[in-house]
């Protein structure tokens, strides 16, 4: 086969797994961003048949801590604090009650992420998990693909343990990975260009720890913005 359609297929390859990703990382980013609401928003919008993801914490016997629910993909809401309306406390029985009655029965589940918060992985959540511990299959899949084809290349810009600490604690490396290699995304499909020294793993670790604080406040940043946009 020509190597000229191999390097355009390889380059379409690269838009397609980069634009999933990227797509993961804005919704991941907006579930981590809700607006807040009332437990009558929350009712109104169940009865209405909008909530389509429905995540809570218990808080004692039967009380809940938060209600967390989405109406699309990117509109993110919460209840917090005081979990009652009208009626009373909002409890797990009356939540399920409501979720039970609904015209279009949405996804409910406990979230037991915020009872240990911290991740004691090295790998970063957001490829796998979404506010209320909902788990990302499609975006987990397509990460671990890029990172399985990083280990199984020799990448131009820094070594395998470079661009490892990259993915893991830098967060975002799998993005850049496929900006990046084995030719920059905006040079088009082409061979790869050889880089006269790479990043060794040593450095590689300690630009990861940099990236890290980038890819929080850039996931904030996207948050916020497509909370203010959406509401």
């Amino acid at each position: 086969m020509d190597s000229r359609i191999l390097y355009r297929v390889g380059f379409v390859v690269r838009l397609l797994l980069l634009s999933a990703l990227l797509c993961g990382a804005v919704v991941t980013s907006a579930s981590f961003m809700p607006s807040q609401r009332t437990v009558e928003q929350f009712r109104s919008a169940v009865r209405a048949g909008e909530v389509d993801r429905v995540s809570f914490q218990s808080f004692g016997p039967d009380a809940l801590a938060f209600v967390v629910w989405s109406e699309s993909p990117l509109v993110w809401h919460e209840a917090t604090g005081d979990i009652a309306d009208s009626e009373g406390p909002y409890t797990k029985a009356r939540l399920m009650a409501d979720v039970g009655r609904a015209p279009v029965s949405p996804s409910v589940e406990q979230d037991r992420a915020r009872e240990s918060p911290v991740n004691n992985s090295i790998f970063p959540d957001w490829p796998f998990r979404l506010l209320g511990g909902s788990y990302l299959w499609w975006i987990a899949a397509v990460w671990v693909a890029v990172f399985v084809v990083m280990l199984g290349s020799t990448p131009r810009l820094a070594t395998r343990w470079a661009w490892f600490w990259l993915f893991t604690v830098g967060q975002i490396g799998a993005l850049l990975f496929l900006v990046m290699e084995p030719r920059p995304l905006w040079k088009g499909p082409g061979e790869g260009i050889t880089s006269a020294k790479r990043t060794e793993g040593r450095r590689g670790c300690l630009y990861s720890i940099a990236l890290s604080f980038v890819s929080v406040a850039a996931a904030l940043g996207v948050g916020q913005l497509v909370k203010l946009v959406l509401g």
